[in-house]
């Protein structure tokens, strides 16, 4: 499981998103939505290389399950970070699915600590 976890982060520092670990059934959930499929997924990546290549990923946890693992990290790309948590589901010993978590923008007026 951590090798499957490690080589998912090696190839998104590589660059090399045509060759992720993933299933042909991979579900991507975010803040952003939810993404079906790994043609869809791909496709995605392959519109939009500005936003997802070019990152490190500094790892701050780890935990790991028979079929689980959640991991904290921060993605660095040039001065811009996101701090992130993703679950990460394995199936056929692929990634059938990530659920991430993340701020993606402004606090709202009405949510804000006073």
């Amino acid at each position: 499981m951590k090798m499957l976890i490690k080589e998912w982060f090696s190839k998104w520092e590589e660059g090399d998103f045509y060759h992720l670990p993933i299933s042909e059934n991979f579900k991507h959930t975010s803040p952003f939505g939810i993404i079906d499929g790994k043609n869809n997924y791909i496709n995605l990546i392959e519109s939009n290389k500005d936003k997802f290549l070019g990152y490190q990923f500094k790892i701050h946890d780890e935990i790991f399950g028979d079929n689980k693992a959640c991991i904290r990290y921060t993605a660095i790309q040039g001065d811009f970070s996101l701090d992130v948590s993703e679950w990460y589901f394995v199936k056929g010993g692929l990634i059938e699915a990530i659920v991430a978590y993340y701020h993606i923008g402004e606090v709202r007026d009405e949510r804000k600590l006073k």
